[in-house]
């Protein structure tokens, strides 16, 4: 609450638009916690009437009366990790709830909430085409009107990326099988009317994560917690944070009123039109052309603009430019050649 209202002091006349309690299991918290912070983010700024407040939910941590107290706390958004359908493949992911308790706490979550979503993850290990079809065609019977499907990533310096070093993670899908399970995941989901918006989400038209969505549009955020990253815009500055991760240090800095909790940079036009691309073309919608050519510092597209629209990895309009199907499955690719 301290903090919140610190960075309210920066940021006059703003309007509050979406809340996301994420990171780690925002779902162990005190409901009455939850509702404090809430309370101090309403005072702090003016907010739309459509604010849209998500928690962030492991399925072994809820139950109705929880959800229930978030929701009288002004929670109007959850998002549970589900990750998969499939026992064994739980156990894999080192989660520690089962298929039944998933299912379950989606249950109760539509029953207290209007707004729901769950995550799988896919591309796991031993996973085959067919595995996967029937068991997204099983999520989809569940009725989700918001899905977040992420394909299974190692990464240095986490604990997959240690057992994968080790050999200790066999029968991962190699990049073919991985696009073949990314191709399928788009037309099932298309046809269950829930396109991609996102490289990794997928929606009912109007449903999608408005709090995503400013992460993916390059607009401002604040972060404020241990570990969070903020992106303001401060007397005409772009201004990034990243915060203090041990919790308590961060909690020693703000109560003593240190500041060397938080660390600020200023973020470079370059640098800019960098993030604006690496977030804007993750979306079905793209980019702006005008703003991602103000931030670079062009007068024009660059010449490697025009291969990737013949080639298919791009479209473009008068005002607009975004991957296509191709294009977002070789992202990595595409954005190294624009930048």
């Amino acid at each position: 609450m301290r903090e919140i209202e610190r960075v309210a002091l920066l940021t006059p006349d703003r309007t509050l638009d979406t809340i996301f309690f994420g990171g780690g299991t925002p779902s162990t918290m005190d409901p009455d916690t939850v509702g404090a912070i809430i309370d101090a983010a309403r005072k702090a700024w003016p907010t739309r009437n459509t604010l849209e407040i998500t928690l962030e939910a492991n399925p072994a941590s809820v139950d109705f009366e929880k959800f229930s107290d978030f929701s009288g706390a002004g929670v109007n958004r959850v998002s549970l990790g589900l990750q998969a359908l499939n026992d064994e493949s739980l156990r894999l992911l080192g989660r520690l709830h089962s298929v039944n308790e998933a299912l379950q706490a989606w249950d109760v979550a539509n029953k207290v909430f209007e707004r729901t979503s769950f995550d799988l993850i896919y591309a796991r290990q031993h996973q085959e085409l067919p595995d996967w079809k029937r068991e997204l065609q099983n999520a989809l019977v569940l009725g989700p009107k918001h899905l977040s499907l992420y394909q299974l990533t190692i990464e240095d310096g986490t604990a997959f990326g240690d057992r994968y070093g080790l050999g200790r993670l066999p029968g991962l899908p190699d990049d073919d099988t991985g696009a073949d399970l990314y191709d399928a995941t788009q037309d099932i989901c298309e046809a269950a009317g829930l396109p991609a918006y996102e490289v990794s989400n997928h929606a009912e038209c109007g449903d999608e994560s408005r709090h995503n969505l400013i992460y993916w549009r390059y607009g401002d955020y604040v972060g404020v917690g241990p570990g969070a990253h903020g992106r303001l815009t401060i007397d005409g500055r772009k201004i990034a944070t990243d915060a203090e991760r041990m919790p308590q240090k961060w909690l020693a800095s703000v109560l003593s009123g240190s500041g060397t909790h938080e660390v600020t940079e200023t973020v470079g036009n370059l640098d800019q039109a960098t993030e604006y691309l690496l977030m804007s073309l993750r979306l079905t919608e793209g980019a702006n052309m005008d703003r991602w050519l103000r931030l670079a510092r062009l007068s024009a597209p660059p010449d490697s603009l025009q291969p990737l629209l013949d080639d298919g990895f791009l479209w473009k309009n008068e005002s607009r430019f975004g991957t296509t199907l191709s294009g977002r499955k070789v992202l990595n690719s595409v954005l190294r050649t624009l930048l």
